[in-house]
């Protein structure tokens, strides 16, 4: 990798947290303290969100009649994913000790806590926690197969891709063969 490569990499990297700061100064606007797991809201927040609850009658009539008629299509897909959950987690579990990678923690990624909100009616919870479990299971899933892939094969594709995980810029250029086998060594080194 160049010197240029690199610097890039490292202003992205500095974006990022910058990006992630702000982000975590916004949310702080809104006033709520963690405990545990449990979100606990000031009560005038609390009591705001009550009346900003669309009770089950008023959100059937005002929902949009596609989502009604979509929703068994995409409940139905609860199945595959709790078997993909269920597989990938396994496969973790017995490989990553195995080549000495870190295990990623499945807790970091499936977050359950809109069911907390307070404006959200029972369907909308159910809606809102549905999405969390596949967006988080999907990102842990792609964590599992990044680290998967920088240790058997952190090389680029020669074509460009779309959605690459964030240590693709690091891997190896497609072609660059010099001293492949110790360049590799130091990927899985990293994973530890």
């Amino acid at each position: 990798m160049n010197d240029k490569i690199r610097d890039l990499l490292n202003q992205i990297a500095a974006l990022e947290g910058q990006l992630e700061t702000t982000l975590h100064e916004q949310e702080s606007r809104i006033v709520f303290q963690l405990k545990g797991k449990r979100v606990e809201f000031e009560q005038d927040v609390r009591v705001a969100h009550r009346k900003l609850k669309r009770h089950f009658l008023r959100w059937l009539v005002t929902d949009r009649p596609q989502n009604l008629i979509t929703g068994p299509v995409i409940y139905f897909m609860v199945i595959p994913m709790a078997l993909l959950d269920l597989t990938v987690t396994l496969y973790q579990a017995f490989s990553f000790p195995i080549y000495r990678i870190a295990k990623v923690p499945r807790a970091d990624y499936i977050v359950f806590d809109r069911h907390q909100l307070g404006y959200l009616n029972f369907y909308e919870r159910l809606h809102c926690e549905y999405c969390a479990y596949a967006s988080g299971l999907l990102a842990y899933i792609s964590e599992i197969v990044s680290r998967t892939e920088q240790y058997f094969c952190p090389i680029k594709h020669a074509r460009k891709v779309l959605g690459t995980n964030a240590r693709y810029a690091r891997y190896l250029d497609y072609g660059d063969a010099e001293d492949y086998h110790g360049r590799l060594e130091q990927f899985r080194r990293a994973l530890k």
